[in-house]
C-alpha cells in the first residue's frame, strides 16, 4: 500500500500496528553538546560576510532591512530557495560532524523554524525558503552515523514568539504566536516531527523535541502558554501511542485509552473531537505529503517496534516571571528542562572577572529548579561572551567555571558549534564558536575535563568577599 494517504482514517490502521524502524537514541547520562546555530534558522549576526553575499543587509534595527529569513524570502522570491540550499549544504557538513566527534560532543540541539514543515506556511503573507526538510534529513542521518544525539528545537514559532529577534526568523514587534490558531499550527508541527522521529530512519538520532525557544519572559504577555505546554506533551504522547511506542509509564494509561477510543471513533466515521483531534487530522495529510516527497513509504515494509518515547523539552519555570505556568505540570513520560544563561547581556553579575567567577561558582539554578520539579535541567544555551574585554587566561577560567556549574545538572549545550571567521566577524568566533574556543585552548578537547578543576575553589560561598549583583 503506497503512503500517498490523504486522511487520518487511511493512516491510523498503519500506525496502530507499530511498524517502526528500530529504536530511538537515548538521552545520554551527561550531555556535552552544542547548538547547530544559523544552520536551518539563520541568524545574520553569526555570519555577516556570508549574509551580505547572499543578498542580505545589516542595520541597527533588524526589522528595517533584509536582516532575517522572512525578509530575504520576501525580497528574492524567485531565487531564495537556491540561495538557502547553498547555505544549508555548506554551513553544516560531514566535516563538522567529524569535528564534533573528535571533540567528544554527544548531543546537538538543532534550531528549527515552523516553515521547515512547508504546508504550515501561509504563502500569501509568510515568506520563507523551501527545502529545509531534505537538509534536516541529511544532517540527522550524518549525526546518526556518528552516534550523536539530536534535540529538535522549535526555535522560530508560527506568528513569532518573541519581538525583535533574528532567531525567530522574522524581526517584528507584532508577536502573534500566543493565539489559538498559532498554538494549533505549532502542535501540528509537533505531531509531524514526532511521527518522523519514529518512522523515518534518518531521524534515528533524535532523542527529544523542544516546545518553544525563549518565549516572552513576562508570563502576563503569553496567554494560554500553560495549556499549550500540556497539549504539546499530549500531542507527542498521543502520536506515540498510535504508533505503538512501548514503555509508557502508568501515568499514561488513560492517555492510551483515550487515544484508542479516539481512533475507534474516527474509524467509525466520526471526526476526532477537541484540539488534539484537530491536530492529528491536520497533521496526517502533511505527513503523507512529506513521506511521498522524500520516499519515506519504505518504512512500512516492516520493522521492530520502538521502545523509547521522545523526551519532551521546555524552557524551565525560571525563564518567565509574573506567575508563569510550571512545565512540570505538563509532564507525561520523560521530560527535560532547559535554561539559557548569558552574562554578556547584563543583569547577572557586575562586569568584571571576579564578579563573573563568584557568580557562576555559586550558581543555584539547578537546585532552585529541582525544588519546583524542573529536573533534570540542562543549560541549552550559553557562551563565553562577556560585557568586558576578556583575556585569554580569563576565558579558560570562564569556560571551566561555566562547565562546572552546568554539569551539576544534566549537562550543557554551547551556543554555537561555530560562527563565521572573516574580516567582518570581529571577536564573535572567539567567544561564540565552540570549534574556535577549543582551537584556542579555552575548552579542553575532552568536554568532561577541565583546564583547571579547582577554578572555583577561591569563589565558593564562604571563601570570597566579592560583591555580586543578581
Amino acid at each position: 500500500m503506497p503512503f500517498a494517504l490523504k486522511n487520518l482514517s487511511a493512516l491510523l490502521p498503519w500506525l496502530l500496528v507499530g511498524v517502526l524502524q528500530g529504536t530511538l537514541a537515548a538521552l545520554p547520562g551527561q550531555i556535552y553538546g552544542v547548538n547547530l546555530g544559523s544552520w536551518l534558522v539563520l541568524e545574520p549576526w553569526m555570519l555577516p560576510e556570508e549574509w551580505q553575499a547572499m543578498g542580505g543587509q545589516t542595520c541597527d534595527n533588524c526589522a528595517n532591512c533584509i536582516a532575517s529569513e522572512f525578509e530575504m524570502a520576501k525580497a528574492y522570491p524567485d531565487t531564495v530557495d537556491g540561495i538557502f540550499d547553498k547555505h544549508w549544504s555548506t554551513w553544516f557538513t560531514q566535516d563538522d560532524v567529524n569535528m564534533l566527534t573528535s571533540y567528544g560532543i554527544n548531543t546537538v540541539r538543532i534550531p528549527l523554524g515552523y516553515w521547515i514543515v512547508e504546508p504550515l506556511v501561509d504563502r500569501s503573507k509568510e515568506f520563507y525558503p523551501r527545502g529545509g526538510m531534505g537538509q534536516l534529513k541529511r544532517g540527522l542521518s550524518q549525526l546518526k552515523a556518528a552516534g550523536i544525539n539530536a534535540i529538535l528545537d522549535h526555535h522560530a514559532l508560527p506568528g513569532v514568539q518573541t519581538p525583535g529577534q533574528q532567531f525567530t526568523g522574522r524581526c517584528t514587534n507584532d508577536v502573534q504566536f500566543y493565539t489559538e490558531e498559532n498554538y494549533h499550527r505549532a502542535l501540528v508541527w509537533t505531531a509531524v516531527m514526532t511521527a518522523l522521529s519514529h518512522l523515518d530512519p534518518d531521524f534515528g538520532s533524535v532523542v527529544g523535541i523542544e516546545a518553544v525557544n525563549e518565549p516572552i519572559m513576562d508570563a502576563s504577555k503569553t496567554p494560554g502558554y500553560g495549556d499549550f505546554q500540556k497539549n504539546f506533551v499530549k500531542t507527542i504522547r498521543q502520536v506515540e501511542t498510535l504508533l505503538g511506542v512501548q514503555d509508557l509509564d502508568s501515568s499514561q494509561e488513560s492517555l492510551l485509552y483515550n487515544a484508542l477510543d479516539a481512533t475507534q471513533t474516527f474509524l467509525g466515521g466520526q471526526n476526532l473531537g477537541g484540539p488534539l483531534g484537530r491536530v492529528l487530522t491536520d497533521a496526517t495529510p502533511i505527513l503523507a505529503q512529506i513521506a511521498d516527497e522524500y520516499g519515506i513509504d519504505a518504512i512500512f515494509d516492516g520493522g521492530i517496534p520502538t521502545t523509547t518515547p521522545l523526551v519532551t523539552v521546555f524552557m524551565d519555570i525560571g525563564w518567565q516571571y509574573n506567575n508563569p505556568a510550571n512545565p512540570a505540570k505538563a509532564a507525561q513520560g520523560p521530560q527535560l528542562y532547559d535554561n539559557h544563561l548569558y552574562y554578556s547581556f547584563g543583569g547577572v553579575a557586575d562586569a568584571n572577572e571576579e564578579a563573573y567567577l563568584s557568580s557562576i561558582c555559586n550558581l543555584q539554578r539547578v537546585q532552585d529548579d529541582a525544588s519546583q520539579g524542573n529536573s533534570p535541567l540542562a543549560f541549552g544555551e550559553w557562551s563565553l561572551a562577556t560585557q568586558f574585554d576578556p583575556s585569554d587566561d580569563f576565558l579558560k577560567k570562564w569556560a571551566d567555571a561555566q562547565k562546572r556549574a552546568y554539569s551539576a545538572g544534566k549537562g550543557w549545550i554551547f551556543w554555537s558549534f561555530k560562527s563565521e571567521v572573516s574580516g567582518t566577524s570581529g571577536d564573535t568566533p572567539r567567544v561564540w564558536s565552540y570549534f574556535e574556543a577549543v582551537k584556542r585552548g579555552y575548552f579542553t578537547k575532552d568536554p568532561s575535563k577541565f583546564n583547571d578543576p579547582h577554578v572555583c575553589d577561591a569563589y565558593i560561598a564562604g571563601n570570597s568577599t566579592i560583591q555580586v549583583s543578581f
